[in-house]
């Protein structure tokens, strides 16, 4: 099939007339954040399996514990991790609707995580993958789960009591006022840790549609080693490209705030046969999903998978592992 058809300004950007502001993005006033130095990359759940709680009817593609131990076993032996895919994020839906009545913790399903997180977190580093953790800045998550709101010094330090290596913190069920005041607290809570804890945040996605206007500095300030810009990518590539515009229009702005341990993240890569449309074909066709891995490797956004990496084929793994691709964004 023909290729899809590119802006005028993502061939200027490809060309090098602007993309070098990105791939080499100019420090700001803040020194660079220890953590995330070059973009962060891995294996994410949440666009392939989102909030599949079913596991009695659908065994292989649930939230549970086994999802992700078999995820990291892919990384480690089909050449993901040698290529830079370093960690799998557990995303919305692994813990209960209330918190612990003693430790006031969250609570892992105790059906699907029987043994809790700290013990798949050990399983998982022992194949050398670090693991990723979910949680929201509000009252609940987007699903409906335990937020952090209030308790943000508790999750942190069980966080890091578990072994957690990256958080991403969604802002579902908040509003400005709470991000303002709920990132930034976190923030010094996972600081105060003991723990390295990459710090992912969604604020600046739920602040509109002009980057120009979003408090960046703030976030850096924070502590947010990486920020959601925009809306969710979704399972079609109409959503894939009208990220890639948002992201073109405000290009220049963007390549200010991006650099060592703060960049801007365009959402997970889709790479792979397994996002079927209503016909049954792929969603992203191979040359779409080159254009998906190499516009986010440009722009310096993580690279971060979600798909089933139990079944991906040889033509779309070759795609994620290509590394001239990936050393654009590192």
């Amino acid at each position: 099939s023909p290729l899809p058809r590119i802006p005028r300004w993502l061939l200027y950007f490809i060309f090098g007339l602007i993309g070098n502001e990105i791939v080499n993005a100019k420090e700001t006033q803040h020194e660079p954040r220890a953590l995330g130095r070059t973009p962060p990359m891995g294996w994410m759940s949440w666009e392939r399996f989102r909030c599949n709680i079913n596991c009695t009817e659908l065994p292989n593609d649930c939230i549970n514990a086994n999802l992700y131990t078999e995820m990291a076993t892919r990384l480690a032996q089909d050449g993901y991790l040698d290529a830079g895919y370093n960690t799998v994020h557990i995303d919305d839906c692994w813990m209960t609707k209330s918190r612990d009545k003693v430790t006031v913790e969250m609570v892992p399903d105790p059906e699907r995580f029987p043994d809790g997180i700290q013990a798949l977190a050990d399983d998982i580093h022992s194949k050398g993958i670090r693991i990723g953790l979910y949680t929201d800045i509000g009252t609940h998550t987007c699903a409906g789960y335990a937020g952090s709101q209030g308790y943000e010094t508790i999750d942190a330090n069980a966080y890091a009591k578990w072994g957690i290596d990256y958080l991403k913190v969604d802002g579902c069920y908040a509003n400005e006022s709470v991000y303002e005041s709920g990132y930034p607290k976190l923030g010094r809570a996972l600081q105060q840790s003991g723990r390295e804890i990459t710090y992912s945040c969604s604020w600046p996605a739920y602040l509109g549609n002009d980057e120009s206007t979003k408090p960046f500095d703030r976030m850096i300030d924070a502590g947010c080693n990486l920020w959601r810009n925009w809306h969710d990518i979704e399972n079609n590539w109409k959503s894939v490209s009208e990220i890639i515009n948002y992201f073109g229009k405000f290009s220049q702005v963007l390549s200010t705030v991006a650099g060592p341990g703060h960049w801007n993240d365009m959402d997970m890569i889709m790479a792979g046969n397994d996002h079927t449309s209503t016909d049954g074909k792929p969603v992203l066709t191979l040359e779409q999903a080159k254009i998906q891995l190499s516009i986010w490797s440009i722009m310096a956004s993580p690279l971060i998978i979600s798909n089933d990496l139990r079944t991906v084929p040889q033509d779309y793994r070759a795609i994620l592992l290509n590394k001239d691709m990936i050393m654009a964004g590192n």
